[in-house]
């Protein structure tokens, strides 16, 4: 009796210190969320822990190429911009500190040891689309091409509150404003890419995205908002986003893109602010990937050549992994598509 006291009060503990919100859940399809979360982030570590071998990325010079990446003042992004400098790309940062950004990256790079690259730093609020429209002009205005565009910026399991547009925050900032974005640059995304060398866009997901649910009757989650199931929603949004604009591309014969999600692991960011594991430190960094293991992956859908021509693919530890099955859902694909181009009065798409 006393091992079974001991072991439920432990197993308690364990579901208290690691849940993926610091709200408790309210009801049982809360709980059930909740439970499902964190047996995906266990399958998520064993994952990581496996495939260790193949998270690996070769960085190669590749002057006069341009990036473009959406966050990047810290955590994973940081490690990507730092990559992509590494192989003589120009990068340009979309963030909402620019000057801590550049304080930041100036500590990590020695530009004297790099020929020539530049790097912008440049304010952008991924869940304001006035922002994401400022940030695209611009891009636009430095640059006629754009050879990667990187949508890395995001935000998990966040209480509840709505953007200056309407949209609720981590569908806004994870996919919505990345949408939007994505669609305001592809005349220079379409002006880069060519027969020999596609042009890329990596969206930045997560195996949350196994979980996730569209639900375009209550987009916002108003009716019953769990933080977690909202950050399931956004990444799955980005999944769908990835495989129906990929065979938007592919009817284009004129248009050399190819788009990829990415899952960059469990990793040891801020992105878990809003999660109770802030309560020991220790754990995540004792279990979860760090940064650097974490940008890899992004990295490697940005410029490998070993996935060229290769686009629409799910990638986790530098390999294609399988993803929700409702991603292979033709139908979900294009009216989830329509229904975002609705919502931001976008007409037409691919341009």
């Amino acid at each position: 009796m006393l091992f079974f006291v001991v072991l439920s009060s432990l197993g308690f503990l364990a579901f208290y210190l690691s849940r993926s919100s610091k709200e408790m859940p309210k009801n049982w399809q809360q709980l059930r969320s909740e439970i499902l979360w964190q047996y995906l982030g266990v399958r998520g570590l064993i994952e990581d822990y496996y495939l260790r071998k193949y998270n690996r990325v070769d960085l190669f010079k590749q002057p006069g190429r341009v990036a473009v990446i959406t966050g990047g003042n810290r955590g994973i992004g940081a490690d990507v911009v730092e990559k992509l400098l590494q192989c003589e790309i120009n990068v340009i940062m979309g963030v909402r500190n620019p000057k801590e950004a550049q304080k930041n990256i100036e500590l990590r790079v020695d530009f004297s040891e790099l020929d020539g690259v530049k790097i912008y730093y440049e304010y952008l609020d991924t869940g304001n689309l006035k922002s994401v429209r400022q940030f695209a002009k611009s891009v636009q205005q430095k640059f006629n091409k754009i050879d990667i565009l990187i949508n890395n910026a995001g935000i998990m399991a966040s209480p509840y509150y709505l953007t200056e547009d309407g949209f609720e925050s981590q569908f806004a900032v994870n996919y919505l404003g990345h949408f939007l974005l994505t669609h305001l640059l592809l005349p220079q995304l379409k002006a880069a890419g060519t027969q020999d060398l596609n042009s890329r866009v990596v969206n930045v997901s997560s195996c949350a995205n196994i979980l996730g649910e569209i639900n375009m009757n209550d987009i916002n989650g108003t009716k019953d908002y769990y933080p977690p199931n909202a950050y399931n929603q956004s990444k799955l949004a980005q999944v769908l986003f990835t495989r129906h604009l990929q065979l938007l591309i592919n009817q284009d014969e004129d248009l050399h893109l190819q788009v990829h999600a990415v899952h960059p692991g469990v990793v040891d960011t801020d992105l878990f602010v809003h999660s109770s594991t802030t309560y020991v430190p220790w754990f995540k960094k004792l279990l979860f990937k760090n940064t650097e293991e974490g940008s890899r992956t992004i990295v490697y859908a940005a410029i490998s050549p070993k996935i060229e021509g290769k686009g629409g693919s799910y990638l986790s530890n530098c390999v294609r992994v399988p993803v929700n099955p409702l991603a292979k859902d033709k139908v979900l694909r294009e009216k989830f598509f329509d229904f975002t181009c609705k919502l931001l009065d976008i007409s037409f798409f691919p341009k």
